[in-house]
């Protein structure tokens, strides 16, 4: 017979933002159990060999103490020795603070979430079951990827989105085209082409990428707006918001990091700019996918790569199935209020489910000290509430 626990607070996801919600809540004496694989998504989703674009600052700690620097300084790291930050360092750090924090996580999934007695219960893939007053869900990336109307005439086994392509042993010889020009579509090409790719071939309908460091720091306004105003996001105006999005595209998606052009010119790679496949034809002998593109060039690929990005869709998020038809949504995003909480009352969303209702820096882990600001300020009223 499987086990029942019972808890004021149940965290579902333990990626950045779960985890700096389970520790401040830890912090504040709020009784809570955390349920994930921590940091799954970066450990299966991120190759090795991947470098963060932010720098330093950006930690888990909504208390201010264990943040990143504090852990590189307890490493006898100088930041300049590991600029740009590889994803293995992060990782690291994100084991340091669980321990530190003391944090215990069930290394189980929530495999379905449903009201009771005025609360929730979610059932563990592991059996067991946790009853909750009130519920926290974090749901990652990597469940929002989206791909272009034409993928599914790319036959199975030749085509990944890049959040599903960590390992690029097996593409030595091969030719690849990636459908995208973001940074994870230039750095994949990198790293494909260090792999020894024959070729690699980028293609986007937007012009090539700059090449320049990105300041962040503008971030902290945002961050710091957010905290101190409720509802700040949606306070602005449409122009004001509409600044706020540029900015953070213009550095987030306009501009690339300048260390990958030389990583590119080492490999076999063509950029396409300006460009978008308008046929794909699968049924060649040589088994290769045969790819048209719109300024008349033809491609051929053993494998085609998706650095579409990601759109979201809480209809992917398997646990949340039982409720979607009580989680009001607009543009796929759930419709949160000041305090993340959906229309669900108890059940709260954050992470990149809550861009819209609270900008896109929120789907940076620069925001997870904030969201668990306010989330645990949001749960604080919420007890205050029911006290009176």
């Amino acid at each position: 017979m499987h086990d029942t626990t019972s808890t004021s607070l149940l965290i579902v996801g333990a990626g950045p933002f779960g985890l700096s919600a389970a520790a401040l809540a830890q912090e504040r004496g709020i009784d809570a159990v955390t349920v994930g694989r921590p940091m799954g998504f970066w450990r299966e989703h991120m190759p090795g060999g991947l470098f963060l674009r932010s720098g330093p600052d950006w930690h888990l700690d909504a208390a201010g103490r264990h943040t990143l620097r504090a852990y590189l300084r307890e490493r006898r790291l100088r930041p300049r020795e590991v600029d740009p930050i590889p994803v293995g360092v992060f990782l690291d750090y994100a084991d340091w603070f669980r321990d530190v924090k003391r944090l215990d996580v069930r290394e189980e999934f929530v495999t379905a979430l449903t009201r009771h007695d005025g609360g929730f219960e979610a059932e563990l893939s592991g059996g067991g079951r946790v009853r909750s007053e009130v519920v926290i869900a974090a749901p990652g990336v990597g469940r929002f990827g989206a791909l272009p109307q034409w993928a599914g005439r790319v036959p199975p086994g030749r085509a990944a989105h890049s959040g599903d392509l960590v390992s690029f042993g097996a593409l030595s010889g091969q030719r690849v085209v990636i459908v995208g020009g973001r940074q994870s579509a230039y750095e994949w090409a990198a790293l494909i082409g260090e792999h020894g790719a024959e070729r690699v071939d980028v293609v986007h309908r937007h012009p090539a990428p700059r090449f320049a460091a990105v300041n962040w720091d503008f971030f902290d306004d945002y961050v710091e707006s957010t905290l101190r105003v409720p509802g700040w996001w949606r306070r602005l105006t449409d122009a004001e918001r509409t600044a706020v999005v540029a900015r953070c595209w213009q550095a987030g998606r306009g501009t690339l990091e300048p260390w990958l052009p030389p990583r590119l010119a080492s490999c076999a790679v063509h950029v396409w700019p300006r460009c978008e496949v308008v046929r794909v034809d699968a049924g060649r002998s040589d088994g290769a996918v045969r790819m048209d593109l719109s300024n008349g060039e033809t491609l051929r690929a053993d494998r085609v790569v998706f650095a579409t990005g990601y759109a979201p869709d809480l209809a992917r998020v398997p646990y949340l199935s039982g409720l979607l038809d009580r989680i009001a949504t607009r543009n796929g995003f759930p419709r949160l209020d000041e305090g993340l909480q959906t229309t669900v009352p108890g059940l709260y969303l954050t992470g990149f489910a809550a861009t819209q209702d609270f900008g896109p820096f929120f789907g940076f882990v620069k925001a997870a000290p904030a969201s668990s600001t306010l989330l645990l300020r949001a749960l604080r009223a919420l007890r205050s509430r029911r006290a009176g």
